[in-house]
């Protein structure tokens, strides 16, 4: 549906990855007005890039980990000009991304409390403090949406034979904290009901991104569909969460994984 989102100003957090710059492509192109944030570096400098020049786009540098900044961010966005009525907690940290930071993956006995705390602090603490300022600057002013994304690991073992061999593993923190997401979603759907706000949880499934052809093949045996995802099959459940056609909508999961999570 064209303009499924118009009328809408959406703000991202965690906007650069495979799936929030597929995100921010799909609302634009729905017509909504979108706030991207992530960290500073070459994904943000390629979606500036890339969207810099629409005049519904806007960028903000933002580590969901440092509260100083997530104070800031919505009296920055409002002070601006743009009023967001629907705010996407998407930021998050995977094992592969502390494996770019030229760690090895550890095994779980080898995990420290620093690369734990450090998930937990972006993951879900980073949620709780974005959730805390909407409380502040904009729940109760007009009607909101909150929309956490968690993952098929929420409320799923991961399953940890595909891995074996591979240059990457399931890390414990991780869906550690998409599972709190969750929690977070029911807890503000109840508080946040008198004053016009949901709030809902999205769970992606395996979602391709260059993975190996090997890969490929042991996860999609875990999943009815017999494949990954394509990022913008992911996207396409993520719009209906942000649209007014969810407006009835609240405390919900909402599975997008291709049957994996109903074996």
């Amino acid at each position: 549906m064209a303009d499924q989102l118009k009328g809408r100003t959406i703000f991202i957090t965690g906007s650069g990855g495979v799936l929030g710059s597929t995100y921010v492509r799909r609302m634009l192109d729905q017509g909504a007005r979108v706030v991207a944030s992530d960290l500073p570096g070459p994904r943000a400098e390629a979606l500036k890039e890339k969207h810099g020049g629409n005049p519904d786009f806007r960028f903000y540098d933002l580590d969901v980990g440092v509260e100083d900044q997530v104070i800031e961010i919505f009296q920055r966005i409002l002070k601006d000009g743009w009023e967001p009525n629907v705010v996407l907690n998407n930021a998050a940290i995977t094992g592969e991304m502390l494996m770019g930071a030229g760690k090895p993956f550890p095994d779980f006995a080898d995990t420290t409390v620093a690369d734990f705390e450090r998930t937990l602090r972006t993951n879900l603490t980073g949620a709780f403090m974005i959730a805390r300022q909407m409380d502040r600057d904009i729940v109760g002013k007009w009607p909101a949406t909150l929309v956490n994304v968690a993952s098929m690991y929420a409320l799923n073992g991961a399953h940890h034979p595909i891995y074996e061999g591979m240059p990457f593993k399931n890390f414990s923190a991780y869906g550690v904290t998409k599972a709190g997401i969750h929690g977070l979603t029911v807890w503000l759907a109840g508080y946040w009901a008198p004053r016009k706000a949901t709030v809902n949880t999205i769970a992606p499934g395996a979602v391709f991104n260059g993975h190996s052809d090997e890969f490929q093949r042991r996860v999609s045996e875990l999943i009815m569909a017999g494949r990954m995802a394509q990022p913008d099959e992911i996207a396409d459940a993520m719009l209906f969460l942000c649209s007014a056609q969810a407006g009835y909508m609240t405390g919900q999961l909402v599975n997008v994984d291709g049957g994996f999570s109903a074996w």
